[in-house]
């Protein structure tokens, strides 16, 4: 049953929707009756929302976020528009900064109500990576462009079937010595819904949280040598884990096709936590999860025998 909401039958824009985040606040926002447009480079990549929406509740439209006119016809007749667009090997002053800027210039000019941009914990132009830097400035030039946007920055989001979980998952699975990065850097892990839950609620109420920057973080501080062990101990598997020296993790960051790059080790290496004075998700009227209250469940199907393992006694 569709919850109430201000938001029922109103155009709601997700930029990059197609991705993690991004489908997520799609039912959310079906859920709520609102009308969603899944604007993003592969937006087929969504079709599996088809069957949670209603008749014309859906559209798909190919964005390239490059080009200015295709953000103008994606923002064209929108209510509200998302910003969730976020890379670590494109053009990040490009995608996470420039088009976001412009995306919003685009909805105030056309009328939109609400404007969101999904930006991270750690966001700063004096930031020592791209990533955190053109976040940064995506932040400058949304609420300059948009005045009464709201900014949301989450820690390190996880999920069932994408993010970190399912990529350390299958690592433990495989690996019985493993090196951990950034061992000893705390986060604040969020989960997916909750990040989602709060780009709802900030665009069902523009007027009560616009022009804020709230940031999105999980209840528990954790080490990442302890979310590997607790991954693994979600699995039974004994595993043994080690922290990477700083000169190899460097060495390792700059291979051609290594799964992880500079950006990434400075960040891991940084941790993610919230900061003191930030509005949290509470401001949000969200509890937010912890990573424990999942992984039991999230596990079984990396264990031995699958379902059929023994249960624990």
């Amino acid at each position: 049953m569709a919850k109430s909401s201000s938001l029922e039958g109103k155009l709601v824009t997700l930029i990059g929707g197609s991705g993690f985040i991004g489908t997520h606040l799609a039912q959310d926002l079906l859920e709520r009756g609102a009308r969603v447009r899944i604007a993003a480079r592969e937006p087929e990549k969504a079709f599996t929302l088809k069957p949670l929406a209603n008749l014309g509740q859906i559209q798909f439209a190919r964005c390239n976020a490059m080009d200015k006119r295709s953000i103008e016809a994606c923002v064209e007749g929108s209510d509200a528009v998302v910003y969730l667009i976020g890379t670590f090997d494109g053009n990040q002053q490009a995608l996470q900064a420039d088009s976001a800027g412009h995306a919003a210039r685009v909805a105030a000019e056309t009328g939109a109500k609400g404007f969101v941009y999904i930006s991270a914990i750690g966001a700063s132009l004096d930031a020592n990576t791209g990533y955190y830097r053109t976040k940064a400035d995506g932040e400058r030039q949304v609420l300059e462009a948009f005045p009464k946007a709201s900014i949301i920055r989450p820690s390190v989001v996880f999920g069932e079937e994408a993010g970190l979980v399912p990529m350390f998952a299958d690592m433990v699975k495989m690996m019985p010595v493993m090196p951990v990065f950034g061992a000893d850097s705390k986060f604040q892990l969020v989960w997916v819904d909750d990040v989602a839950a709060a780009a709802v609620a900030a665009v069902e109420d523009p007027a009560k949280h616009g022009g804020k920057i709230f940031e999105a973080a999980g209840p528990d501080a954790l080490t990442m040598m302890e979310i590997h062990e607790m991954i693994a101990a979600g699995q039974d598997r004994k595993r043994t884990f080690f922290a990477m020296p700083d000169p190899l993790a460097k060495v390792f960051a700059a291979l051609p096709l290594s799964p992880i790059n500079g950006d990434q080790l400075a960040m891991l290496k940084t941790g993610s936590m919230a900061s003191a004075g930030t509005p949290q998700l509470a401001k949000l009227g969200i509890d937010p999860k912890p990573l424990s209250l999942f992984l039991e469940r999230w596990m079984v199907r990396y264990r031995k025998h699958g379902r059929f393992t023994e249960p624990k006694a």
